[in-house]
């Protein structure tokens, strides 16, 4: 009987939370500082060209807060083994392939666990290799 990696499953979708937390936190600072820049550029008189960093500093906001609400998401959705969920922590581990060095590593991390047999059967999908009935 084929023991279920369940504590690297668990880790996995802790870690998915925790850096949707960061990310989220992230988000909500540079959201703080469109609002303190666009408010010190309108007192200023000079709302131009540096206007444009409000922009810059309310689309990161956007993307990093939004980014980590679905990290957090799908870290709750891991650790309850939601059918998609493994899917979804695929596809997403390709973009955070890119951000070092955290994310590297959670990428790295979330292939070697979502991709073992054991953890394609707790979630429903069947292993590699395994002969799947055709209906005739």
């Amino acid at each position: 009987m084929p023991r279920l990696p369940t504590d690297h499953l668990d880790v996995l979708g802790r870690l998915h939370l925790v850096w949707g937390a960061l990310g989220t936190l992230t988000g909500l600072s540079l959201a703080v500082l469109a609002v303190g820049t666009g408010f010190a550029l309108s007192r200023l008189g000079s709302p131009g060209r540096a206007g444009s960093a409000v922009w810059v500093f309310a689309v990161g906001a956007v993307v990093l807060g939004g980014g980590g609400v679905l990290m957090m998401i799908l870290g709750r959705a891991l650790r309850r083994r939601h059918p998609s969920s493994r899917t979804f922590a695929l596809l997403m581990a390709i973009p955070n392939l890119l951000l070092v060095p955290f994310g590297t590593a959670l990428g790295a991390y979330t292939f070697w666990v979502l991709l073992d047999d054991d953890a394609r059967r707790a979630f429903g999908v069947p292993p590699r290799g395994s002969a799947v009935a055709q209906p005739r």
